[in-house]
């Protein structure tokens, strides 16, 4: 039975008796927005049959960036970490075919997988199962969000070790389980924070920020954004890799993490 995909978040949901949810959990909520054309659903092969496919390109030693093309959806990207412990894809994405899964395999395969929250889960338990049901890690504060629920789910609270020098880290924020991935061998081996959008790259690449809504531009509160710095202090980290192509901070990630949270509570007090 195909589950079906939202055309506007991307994320997908189990059928019901063989038809779409009437709405798209996901979208309903104040962070996302129902689509502007009313809920429309699509599935893997109907994105197939439209012609996507997805590019992958490596971000720096280590890293591969994998994003589907004609752009769909939120369009974020993924991101799969390659080490000698095993690889792990981080952020979801919508689309997964045969192709994509070879692509994977020649670059060692797929050994777990996690999201830095629910709008990027896309199609994560498609993919689990394109990959013999690798396990899925998310925090058990937003289960209620996990519109595809399966056995391949492993839920943990606070932080994960996965294996050596991969760590996830729950920071709340943007949802209650948002959570950023922490490689220690990235950039160099000073070492790199994947986000997505738990912290997210600012434009002026040197800044980041906290949303509570990224389309809907509603803040958060001082307590999340300092909930969030003081979750991933006890980490080195040298890079930021957001949640799309380029949106990196190259160097000094923490102390611009530490930066922009203090430029972002100054303003919430300003009147």
């Amino acid at each position: 039975m195909p589950a079906f995909i939202c055309l506007t978040c991307g994320v997908q949901s189990a059928a019901d008796g063989g038809s779409p949810p009437e709405r798209c959990l996901i979208c309903e909520d104040e962070r996302q927005y129902p689509g502007w054309m009313g809920q429309q659903w699509t599935t893997v092969e109907g994105m197939k049959a439209a012609g996507h496919g997805n590019r992958f390109r490596e971000v720096e030693p280590g890293l591969t960036s994998i994003d589907t093309r004609p752009r769909f959806a939120i369009g974020q990207r993924a991101l799969l970490v390659q080490s000698a412990h095993g690889n792990f894809l981080w952020d979801g994405i919508s689309y997964v075919d045969d192709e994509t899964v070879e692509k994977v395999r020649a670059l060692g395969g797929l050994h777990g997988i996690s999201a830095s929250h629910p709008h990027f889960y896309g199609s994560i338990v498609e993919w689990s199962h394109a990959f013999g049901g690798v396990p899925i890690y998310l925090p058990a504060a937003d289960r209620e969000w996990l519109t595809r629920p399966d056995p391949v789910v492993q839920w943990y609270e606070g932080s994960r070790d996965l294996w050596p020098g991969l760590t996830l880290v729950q920071c709340g924020g943007h949802f209650d389980g948002s959570a950023a991935l922490h490689w220690a061998e990235g950039a160099g081996g000073r070492g790199a924070l994947l986000t997505g959008d738990t912290i997210a790259v600012a434009a002026d690449r040197r800044w980041v920020t906290f949303m509570r809504s990224y389309p809907n531009y509603i803040p958060l509160p001082e307590r999340a954004v300092r909930g969030i710095v003081a979750a991933i202090e006890p980490y080195e980290f040298d890079r930021i890799h957001g949640g799309w192509w380029e949106l990196t901070v190259a160097t000094g990630a923490k102390e611009a993490v530490r930066r922009s949270a203090e430029r972002y509570v100054q303003w919430l007090g300003e009147t």
